[in-house]
């Protein structure tokens, strides 16, 4: 049974189904990570600029991925692992806390199935030997970024970096690109946002992105090669022009209000891993 798993080439189903549990598993612990993760950043900064001071820092309470147990913000109540099962536990619930009622986030059960499917989906592309099983860290990278950077506008390093230096130890063997394509799309890939980045600074006196879409940009170059951003960063762009005209349009959303860019390069990149020569293709058929 373990073989058949394990090593599967793409379009096995028992691999792919194991995979989109497995992914819905992962999906619970990233919404620890996007919950969290910020909030980490924070703490440490703020012990920083108290130590700067000469003050006492003002978080010494042990706070992690693991450490304190989730529990209910509302009331306090810690949840158990009968109530963290992946969408199960959401439902039975009722969406909502069992001590006080509070209404939990759908965003909880979205991101699970967003997990679970997109982990099924790579398996079944790309099998369940190295490329597949890379491909799952890729994606569960990606997820947490883009949650992160909907609610904070930040892509913290803890998590751009290590998906840009992972990038390149998977292509070491060229498992997705040549090693050569891989260093110079991850070279490529951040200077490019970064002239884009100081152009618009110098023209504008604003900023127009942070610099985390930079080190994402590098991480995408890093697994996918050099000759996929130009169709990572056109995909990108279209989608967050679209996305924020219409929240201008509709949601009468100010125009000063920053919009997240990762997102829409985590859906590219992912895009690209998924239907890369197609649309490297259609891109030169345009041009």
């Amino acid at each position: 049974m373990l073989d058949q798993i394990l090593f599967a080439p793409p379009s096995s189903l028992l691999p792919a189904v194991v995979a989109g549990i497995f992914g819905l598993l992962a999906g619970s612990f990233l919404n620890v990570v996007i919950h969290r993760v910020p909030k980490m950043m924070q703490r440490e900064s703020d012990n920083y600029v108290a130590s700067e001071s000469n003050l006492p820092p003002p978080h010494q309470d042990r706070y992690n991925l693991m450490v304190p147990r989730s529990a209910c913000p509302q009331c306090g109540h810690q949840i158990t692992a009968l109530e963290n099962i992946p969408v199960v536990s959401y439902a039975l619930l009722g969406g909502k806390c069992k001590e006080c009622k509070t209404p939990i986030s759908l965003r909880y059960p979205v991101v699970e199935l967003l997990s679970g499917a997109l982990s099924a989906l790579l398996v079944w592309r790309f099998g369940s030997g190295l490329a597949g099983l890379a491909t799952l860290v890729f994606v569960w990278l990606l997820i947490a970024m883009s949650f992160i950077d909907i609610d904070t506008q930040l892509l913290p390093d803890d998590l751009t970096l290590p998906l840009l230096w992972l990038g390149l130890l998977v292509n070491l063997d060229g498992t997705f690109v040549p090693l050569q394509e891989a260093v110079i799309g991850a070279a490529a890939g951040y200077l490019s946002l970064w002239s884009i980045y100081w152009l618009f600074k110098l023209v504008t006196g604003k900023e127009g992105m942070g610099h985390g879409d930079f080190k994402l940009l590098a991480a995408l170059g890093a697994w996918l090669g050099w000759k996929m951003l130009p169709v990572i960063i056109l995909l990108s762009s279209a989608v967050g022009a679209v996305v924020g005209i219409g929240l201008i349009v509709l949601a009468r959303r100010g125009r000063d209000i920053p919009i997240p860019f990762g997102p829409y390069l985590a859906a590219a990149g992912l895009l690209a891993l998924l239907f890369g020569p197609v649309l490297t293709q259609a891109y030169l058929d345009i041009l």
